[in-house]
């Protein structure tokens, strides 16, 4: 039977069992999106129709340019395209709503939060920015969260 380990052993230990560990992947961020989407009530999904998701690693530097964000760590996603509130039948036909989220500002958030899992911060992004599309600004949306 061996000797249970000092703290100081222990945490000497831990370094090495992570250094092994990789970072969650774009991939895995995308799976993580899909189960939260999947996740959500059958009348929101449907409502939110066809929207393209997709988890890049940062967003590019046109985007952090139109929205004034020096930091590229400051923006977890975006929703591009025109929200389902001003679209109009008479309208031109939009181009397909898309759903950005930022891996590594994402990662970073989850890590300095230390609060909520990866799953609940993916899926929070997600819906927030699901909210972007149905028309809700970001202070209807906090005020929605506040509500909860």
């Amino acid at each position: 039977m061996s000797e249970p380990q000092a703290p100081a052993a222990r945490t000497a230990a831990r370094p090495a069992a992570l250094a092994d560990a990789a970072a969650p992947s774009l991939d895995d961020i995308a799976a993580l999106a899909e189960a939260a989407f999947a996740a959500l009530p059958d009348k929101f999904r449907k409502l939110a129709g066809e929207v393209v998701f997709r988890v890049d690693e940062f967003p590019s530097e046109e985007v952090l340019d139109e929205l004034e964000i020096e930091d590229p760590f400051d923006l977890t996603g975006l929703y591009q395209g025109v929200d389902l509130a001003r679209r109009s039948v008479f309208g031109p036909s939009p181009e397909p709503a898309r759903i950005f989220l930022y891996r590594r500002p994402i990662l970073d958030e989850w890590a300095e939060r230390g609060d909520v899992t990866l799953a609940e911060l993916v899926a929070h992004v997600l819906t927030h920015e699901i909210g972007h599309h149905f028309g809700l600004s970001d202070s209807d949306i906090d005020a929605i969260e506040a509500a909860d």
